[in-house]
């Protein structure tokens, strides 16, 4: 099987969406209650299968905070994909993921794949944001959309499966067994394991 590198960003302006416990779902299939606030931007890799290759995962998670706000660009910048993340339960969180949107749009790289994900789909009893409403919303810009859990375990596979389906086939050149998808040289940054 080949290797694929995709470096995947995971936005949100607001803490408490849900982003870290989607990379820790997908990840380490583990959900934490007690998940501590992302600071600067949390880094993980996994490796998936993905028809005759093998798709590596790198993956992004920056803060919510919006002090960490001007930095999310030196992560998006080099990324195959991003995950812009809102709360079902919050109306609120919605026109925020739609301001990240506009941000990638305008500053983020041409061809990004980008998945609209509502999370905490296992709350549906106190949704704030319909889900028509969303699903439109990523249809009008091409976007994949998924509800997710990650505390259930609900379409997490399912969201990077469909993100993979999206990158397009590159072409190897003779004598390399890897690819790596717009891969940029990784500058230092304050890292934190998951969970």
């Amino acid at each position: 099987l080949e290797s694929v590198q995709l470096i995947v960003c995971m936005h949100m302006y607001d803490t408490g969406v849900g982003k870290s416990s989607i990379v820790c779902r997908f990840v380490q299939d583990h959900f934490d209650h007690n998940i501590s606030v992302t600071v600067g931007a949390a880094f993980m890799t996994k490796t998936v299968p993905c028809g005759n290759e093998l798709h590596k995962f790198l993956i992004w998670d920056t803060a919510g905070q919006e002090r960490f706000h001007s930095l999310a660009p030196m992560y998006y910048r080099g990324s195959a994909a991003a995950i812009i993340v809102y709360d079902i339960t919050s109306q609120d969180s919605f026109p925020i993921m739609k301001k990240w949107v506009k941000e990638l749009k305008e500053r983020g790289p041409e061809n990004i794949v980008m998945a609209i994900v509502g999370n905490k789909c296992d709350l549906s009893d106190i949704r704030e944001v319909p889900m028509k409403d969303a699903k439109e919303y990523a249809e009008s810009i091409g976007a994949i959309f998924v509800e997710t859990s990650a505390k259930n375990a609900i379409n997490i596979e399912e969201l990077f499966q469909a993100i993979s389906q999206q990158i397009p086939p590159f072409e190897t050149h003779e004598n390399d067994n890897s690819r790596t998808i717009k891969l940029r040289k990784e500058t230092a940054q304050t890292t934190r394991r998951c969970c």
